[in-house]
């Protein structure tokens, strides 16, 4: 074998290599984990839409009002009125630090178990609109 051939075959197997590593610390970090987390406690429905759009919607326990819960930590849920239409932001979350995935799943349990509570101790946050072509 050439030692071209024998170069290309060690720089092939390394590049398998850290390819293996980067996919088992992507899989194994904090916010995979709160993900993976977050998944198991979504009905099929609410994993199809979380895995297709990146957001879900949970119906309150008591109001029976519906919420979209989109991809973060902070004011990233949305009430929903009947027509469809979006409400302000919520913002709610547990105490401390944790990754996108473990507060979705706190906000999603608290809406379903505590509404009135939950929404007792949210911030109520406008959205703002912005205009593409603001000319002065």
């Amino acid at each position: 074998m050439s030692l071209f051939r024998r170069c290309a075959a060690q720089i092939s197997r390394l590049r398998a290599l850290r390819q293996l590593y980067h996919a088992f610390v992507s899989e194994s970090s904090p916010e995979a984990k709160g993900r993976t987390l977050l998944r198991q406690w979504l009905t099929p429905a609410q994993r199809t839409q979380f895995e297709e759009q990146g957001y879900f919607d949970v119906v309150g326990c008591a109001t029976r009002r519906r919420y979209r819960v989109q991809y973060g930590s902070v004011a990233n849920v949305r009430e929903i009125d009947l027509e469809g239409r979006f409400g302000p932001f919520l913002c709610f979350a547990p105490e401390g630090y944790l990754v996108p995935g473990d507060v979705m799943l706190a906000q999603k349990i608290a809406l379903e178990t505590d509404e009135v509570a939950t929404l007792a101790v949210a911030n109520r946050v406008a959205a703002v609109v912005r205009r593409a072509d603001r000319r002065s």
